[in-house]
């Protein structure tokens, strides 16, 4: 059940990362995040922490 949530979590930090990556590149406006480099620094680093975390749970 834990190994199931951990994968879930994952994916949701995964898709966040994509999500702010997109914002900070400025391809999705609406946010105080558009267009600020930071962020699409950031975004891929959470992305691959969020797949890496998914990794993990199914290698174990």
């Amino acid at each position: 059940m834990t190994r199931r949530l951990l994968i879930g979590l994952g994916y949701l930090v995964a898709v966040a990362g994509a999500v702010f990556t997109l914002q900070g590149i400025g391809l999705l406006g609406g946010s105080s995040m558009s267009g600020a480099t930071e962020w699409a620094v950031l975004g891929p680093i959470i992305a691959a922490a969020g797949l890496g975390l998914v990794a993990a749970m199914r290698r174990s």
